[in-house]
């Protein structure tokens, strides 16, 4: 299995932006095949709509590096793993704005980008970029058409509902970026099965971890069966569409129970590529190494 890690980006662990190019070599040399950033643009001081079905919005996101900046530190102080965004608010950004710097990270990572890209939640960051909240799913839709344009070389103006793009020469990156969308939903599943490279879900670990795992088994599988069926229908193979699993865990998880957890994942749903992200678990960059070093070693072992 090929385990990746999340850079130390928000909270606490934004104090070691100036080493982060250390971090992101280190991790390399520790077995990380990925790193992987995500996205806030702030941290609402009264939220409308809270994280992950809450009322509030986690003390960590207080604190947010930019992630293009932490992608392009990792992509110049590495040279194997791939480089990910799980995920980048997409609709904050205008096409061309977000083509030029994803494209900018791919050169600079010799083609090891994968982006990553979302809806959010965050009706206040949407407010903040001066896009509106509606039709989000629309927005990525046309983004993503918008994106095909760019960098297909093809003299076509963009005129969509959300963006007006005129026909540019742009930096193309060469191989392609794969696309990889973040989903929960019927229709944003079938989305990635229609259109996506890969798809980005989610697991959130507590103690016990095991249990924990055992719990999502049911839910990854269905919503995996969603995107499957929609790839067939656009006459897509559903093996070409992969999986990113990122772990998420909270502060009780224990490093050997993670593994073991870890494992529990690998083995049931056959999901080969995961990355652990212990932002609410390690507050720091040695400890956050220290954590996926645990886990790597162990998997390597069974």
């Amino acid at each position: 299995m090929d385990l990746g890690l999340s850079l130390p980006q928000f909270g606490a662990a934004a104090d070691g932006a100036a080493s982060l190019g250390r971090f992101a070599a280190a991790a390399e040399a520790a077995g990380a095949a990925s790193l992987w950033v995500g996205d806030r643009l702030l941290a609402a001081r009264h939220p409308s709509v809270g994280y992950g079905g809450t009322d509030t919005v986690p003390a960590e996101f207080e604190r947010a590096l930019d992630p293009f900046a932490v992608l392009a530190a990792a992509a110049v102080t590495t040279t194997s793993a791939r480089l990910g965004s799980s995920v980048l608010v997409a609709p904050l950004y205008a096409p061309a704005v977000l083509a030029r710097s994803l494209s900018t990270i791919a050169a600079l990572s010799g083609g090891r980008l994968v982006a990553g890209l979302g809806i959010g939640w965050s009706p206040e960051e949407y407010t903040a970029a001066g896009v509106g909240f509606d039709h989000r799913g629309a927005r990525l839709d046309e983004l993503l058409d918008t994106l095909d344009v760019l960098w297909s070389d093809t003299d076509r103006d963009v005129q969509g509902r959300f963006w007006t793009t005129p026909s540019s020469l742009v930096e193309t990156p060469s191989p392609r970026v794969p696309i990889h969308v973040s989903a929960f939903s019927a229709p944003a599943l079938r989305r990635v099965g229609r259109r996506a490279d890969g798809w980005l879900p989610v697991v959130a670990l507590r103690s016990p971890a095991v249990p924990a795992a055992e719990k999502a088994l049911d839910g990854l599988a269905t919503m995996r069966a969603t995107i499957d069926e929609a790839a067939a229908a656009a006459g897509r193979r559903p093996e070409d569409v992969e999986t990113v699993l990122r772990v998420n865990l909270t502060a009780d998880v224990g490093r050997d129970e993670l593994a073991d957890a870890v494992g529990v994942l690998a083995a049931r749903t056959g999901i080969r590529q995961m990355f652990l992200d212990p932002m609410y678990r390690d507050t720091t960059a040695e400890e956050r190494l220290a954590t996926f070093t645990h886990v790597h070693d162990a998997l390597a072992q069974t």
